[in-house]
This record gives C-alpha cells, structure tokens and sequence, in this order.
C-alpha cells in the first residue's frame, strides 16, 4: 500500500486611485500631519467584521470627512464598488479593455529519465497533443518504465473535455471523473470514463500557478484514482466555465458562469489545489528551462554535471584534473574574472524524481508499468 501525506458577499468598497485607507477607528477630528499608512494585508478582514450598519455609518463619514469630496461622487463610488468586487471574486470575475487573446500554443514533450522514469510535459489540451501522449506510453511500455511524471507547468487554461480524456488513460471505467455546475442543483453535466485505463504506475503531477483550468482537474481526478503525489506551488483555482459578456462601451466583462466539482466532492475554485509536496520556482527560471529542455532534454537541468576526478589516465600523464579544475578558478578569482551564473536547475522535477525514488524505497518492490493504449 503506497501512503499519502496528509493533503490539507460582504460588500466593500476600495479607493486604490484616491489613495484612500479605511481604517476601524472613526477619524479624528483635528487635522494631523502625519501620512495615513496604506492598506494592511488584513484590512479585508477588518472590512469583512463590520455589520451593514458599520458598513453605511463608515462610507457616510467617508463622504463628510475626506478631504477630496469629488472622489466620493456616485461615479467613482460606482467604480470603486465594482474594483472592489472583481478583486473579491477573483478568478471568478475580471474586466478587459477588449477581448483577451487565447493563450499561446505550448509544445508537447517526452523522454525516459534515468531509473525507468517516463516524463511527459502535456503542454496545449489539443487532439495532437494527445495523441502524441498515446504514441508516448507505448514507447513507455517498450521501454518498461515504472514511473510517470505529468508535468502541467506549461499547461494552459484548457476545455474540460480535454482534460477528461487524458485523465481516462488513468481513471477506472465507468467512474465518475468530476461534475460540472452551475448555479441550481439540477443543473450540472457528470463527466464519467468511457475507458479502461491505459496507465499502472507511479504516477507525480507537476504543477504550478500557471497550471489553471483544465489542468487543475487532471491534477485533482490523479490525485484521487491514482493515489498521485502533486509537486510545485499551488494552482491559481481556475476550474470554472467562463462566459465572456460585452458592455455597452467595448469593454468585455467576464464571468464564471460553472464550477468544476472532483469526484470526492471537492471544489478547486477558488483556492487552487495544494501540493503534497511545495516547491517554489522561479517563473523566468522555469520558462527557461521549459524552452531550452525541448532542444537539450530535462536531464541537463536535474542531473548534476560530473566535475573531472583523478582517474588512470591522469596518473599516466602525471595530472590532476581535480587540482588543476581548483588551480583555474583561483586564477579567474585573483583576475578578477567573471564568474559563470549558476546553472539552470528545475527544481521541483528534481523533488519529483527525489520522490519517486523515497516511494520504490518504502515500497520494496518495483510498480506495475504502463500497457499500450488500446485502439
């Protein structure tokens, strides 16, 4: 038995371009010459303790107080109150200037690690991509491989029927992958596996807070049917159904109109999925990598270059590559040369594959591996 680590509207008004702090004491009557601080990471909480009588009695002294009346006009009072709540519901509401750009194709990816360690970097929720992902566990099967990484970090906000068939290749037939909801308990759509399972194995998940959506969902459904271990930083909780609606001026509001609910009941938005094991990396650190892997591999960025030892050549040529490595960089110091930057690492692929190694440790005995997916 593989053993898991324990996975652990009030209204309010927000004057950002008015420069204004509400604090919850009554201001004072006399003037002060000493700057109001800005708002404290806690002042939601403050705003959320006031009763709806606090909450009137504060935005009247606000207009008969605060020394820019024009800014407490019902316009502004209009947009602070709609700020105010599109960064409340946030990810579930946002406003754009026009309509956004769809998120720019992400490349697929796969190699056998060391350790008969299958990666596989999903990228775009597309018909290619997954195809690609079926021709890859057959190479799997050939190749023998015990464990899977599913790396989502470069996966972008996708459909969920997408995300449905990836997470059959893992999921028993015939169970419930996740429901889809919208406001009113009978409406919602069961989304269930048509499919046996493709996939036996150690299976980690590789997330971040790019990882939104659709691959959230697969993260979530792996962890329940495959006992999947999730690596990287929380994920944004952006498992809703939005719907895109114009305003009378161009602009476009958009609004989650459906919810994403996992099989045991769960809900990801708006928090996200919590990793079992946390791991922060870099954004520019991991574009890097992610770009440069696609030509040079994973390897190089989870694998430690071997430094030159002393060996039987070195003897018979009466050198020493470990003295002679020393001897140059104390000679680059004392120059005053310019030290290379440390090399690119991918951080939380090498807790990855720390964890599949402590995993095969505990168990004992190698996993079932991957069976070609059927046609």
């Amino acid at each position: 038995m593989r053993i898991r680590p324990l996975a652990a509207i009030s209204l309010a008004f927000v004057f950002i371009s008015s420069g204004l702090c509400l604090r919850a004491q009554s201001p004072s009557p006399s003037p002060s010459a000493t700057p109001v601080p800005s708002a404290t990471p806690d002042a939601r909480a403050v705003i959320d303790s006031l009763s709806p009588s606090d909450l009137s009695d504060a935005i009247n002294k606000l207009k008969t107080n605060y020394v820019d009346p024009a800014s407490l006009n019902d316009q502004e009072l209009s947009r602070a109150t709609l700020q105010g709540l599109v960064a409340r519901l946030a990810p579930g509401a946002a406003i754009f200037a026009k309509a956004p750009e769809p998120p720019a194709p992400s490349p697929f990816h796969s190699e056998v690690l060391p350790g008969d360690i299958g990666y596989l970097r999903l990228g775009s929720l597309t018909k290619e991509n997954l195809g690609k992902m079926d021709d890859e566990m057959k190479n799997f099967h050939d190749k023998d491989v015990k464990s899977i990484i599913l790396d989502l970090r470069a996966t972008p906000d996708g459909d969920f029927d997408m995300a449905a068939q990836v997470i059959e290749r893992f999921a028993p037939k015939g169970k419930t992958l996740f429901t889809v909801k919208k406001p009113g308990a009978k409406d919602q759509r069961v989304v269930t596996s048509d499919t046996d399972p493709v996939v036996r194995a150690i299976v980690i998940v590789l997330v971040d807070g790019d990882t939104g959506g659709a691959g959230e969902v697969i993260a979530g459904a792996l962890r329940i049917y495959t006992n999947a271990m999730i690596v990287g930083s929380n994920t944004p909780g952006r498992a809703v159904e939005y719907s895109d609606i114009p305003l009378s001026g161009g602009k476009i509001l958009r609004v989650a109109v459906s919810e994403v609910v996992l099989s045991d009941g769960s809900a990801i938005f708006p928090k996200g999925i919590k990793p079992d094991v946390a791991v922060e990396m870099p954004r520019d650190v991991k574009t890097q990598v992610m770009q440069q892997s696609l030509e040079k591999g994973v390897g190089p960025f989870v694998f430690e270059t071997e430094r030159p030892h002393f060996n039987e050549a070195a003897l018979v040529g009466r050198t020493n590559p470990d003295l002679d490595a020393a001897e140059a960089a104390q000679k680059e110091r004392q120059a005053g040369g310019v030290h290379p930057a440390p090399p690119l690492r991918d951080t939380v692929l090498q807790h990855a594959l720390d964890l599949i190694t402590s995993i095969a440790i505990y168990e004992g005995k190698p996993p079932d591996t991957v069976k070609p997916p059927q046609q």
